[in-house]
């Protein structure tokens, strides 16, 4: 991940988070978990509340936590412990978007929470993403009818937007079943990364679902507003030869570690 953020390709660096979800099946403990997404909660928090509204929230909770729990001395030690640090890291949460993030991420994450109007800069393509989608209503305009997208109003509509062509043209309809079709795919990677013999296939398996999830997640979220833009492509439908050869080679591989588990077993009790 550093490697790849140092060439300056965060959506790239982002995709190795995915991971977490492998580690996760294979043990490692949900608290991982639990603390990264209330890090997310507090950043976006200390964003839209400010520093000192979220530092006076926080400590107004510690103080009603403590009248209703001070004859409970084990745990008041610890949970002022706790509002401690998350005031800390609030408290780090400037320094962080403004010295770590570059000016073009800060300006979308600023656009996803409304924080920031930018419809002729960081807000345009999310903008027009989303006026092609709404438009496209329940059946879509046909294929290849598409006023919005045919008229090349979204940028990059071939490759990281392309779920707006799917749901100009296709609607609602079209788009669930695209939606649909990738989660059946994943649930499926899932089941066979269950099944498999030996530990490397079931987490190579496992990857590959993490991945594609991340990717489906992300590359969705962002074409209709819930997450900020990050320049990855929807696996198997965004325009780019590298991506496809990429995720073809994982899929068939996946698929040949599960044809030759029958060997595996066989090869257990041997």
């Amino acid at each position: 991940m550093t490697l790849i953020i140092l060439q300056r390709d965060t959506g790239s660096a982002l995709v190795f988070l995915s991971f977490i979800l492998v580690l996760y099946r294979e043990g490692l403990t949900p608290l991982v978990l639990v603390l990264g997404i209330l890090a997310i909660a507090i950043f976006v928090m200390t964003l839209v509340f400010g520093v000192l509204n979220f530092g006076i929230a926080v400590g107004v909770l510690l103080l009603i936590f403590y009248a209703f729990s001070y004859t409970n001395k084990k745990i008041l030690l610890p949970s002022f412990i706790t509002a401690v640090g998350v005031i800390l890291f609030s408290l780090s949460v400037q320094f962080i978007f403004k010295s770590v993030l570059q000016e073009h991420q800060q300006k979308r994450i600023l656009v996803t929470l409304n924080l920031l109007e930018d419809k002729k800069g960081a807000g345009y393509n999310v903008d027009q993403a989303k006026i092609a989608i709404g438009s496209g209503g329940i059946s879509g305009k046909g294929f290849l009818n598409g006023s919005h997208t045919k008229g090349d109003f979204i940028p990059e509509q071939t490759t990281d937007f392309i779920f707006c062509t799917i749901g100009e043209e296709g609607g609602w309809l079209i788009s669930s079943l695209t939606i649909a079709l990738f989660v059946a795919f994943i649930l499926r990677l899932y089941h066979l990364a269950s099944r498999a013999k030996k530990k490397y296939k079931r987490i190579f398996i496992f990857s590959l679902a993490s991945i594609l999830f991340f990717h489906l997640a992300v590359n969705i979220g962002m074409t209709i507003g819930l997450m900020p833009v990050i320049g990855i492509p929807l696996p198997l439908i965004s325009y780019g030869g590298s991506s496809i050869l990429a995720f073809s080679l994982f899929i068939f591989t996946a698929l040949k570690m599960d044809a030759t588990r029958d060997q595996d077993l066989q090869s257990t009790y041997s």
